[in-house]
């Protein structure tokens, strides 16, 4: 299953989006702490207030992706890897431009460095992992 460094990136970011996603659900409060976000007692939620029901949907997501990740480590499906590189930077990109124009609270902030660090280190795992394919096939021909 793990047969290299990129496997173990997803592996470790799938993991995290499973924990992070049950959390979520099962402890939203946590969760939005974990965030900064401020956290209100649920009696004191006024008609209106859908944090919860949006953190649900969010922690759904982010339990469904966790999954994807770990079949695509199972399967060796390195092109799927390579597109979680460009689509975390796309969530850097939107979520950062979001809370610079004051769209979204500056705790999700931790998010996008979350998800630059994702990016980061599965771009270079995959580099390394290309760098020593090459260097294993040179081998076999000499």
């Amino acid at each position: 299953m793990l047969q290299s460094t990129s496997d173990i990136t997803i592996l470790i970011f799938g993991l995290t989006a499973i924990v992070t996603g049950l959390l979520g659900l099962t402890s939203p409060e946590i969760m939005l702490h974990l965030m900064n976000f401020s956290v209100i007692d649920r009696s004191t939620r006024q008609d209106g207030d859908y944090t919860l029901a949006f953190l649900t949907c969010s922690s759904v997501a982010s339990l469904n992706m966790g999954v994807y990740y770990l079949v695509a480590v199972w399967t060796q499906w390195i092109k799927f890897y390579q597109f979680t590189v460009i689509f975390r930077l796309v969530t850097v990109t939107v979520l950062m431009l979001a809370v610079k124009n004051g769209h979204a609270p500056t705790g999700l902030v931790g998010v996008v460095i979350w998800e630059l660090i994702g990016a980061l280190t599965t771009a270079a795992a995959l580099w390394h992992d290309a760098k020593n394919r090459r260097r294993n096939e040179m081998k076999k021909t000499s």
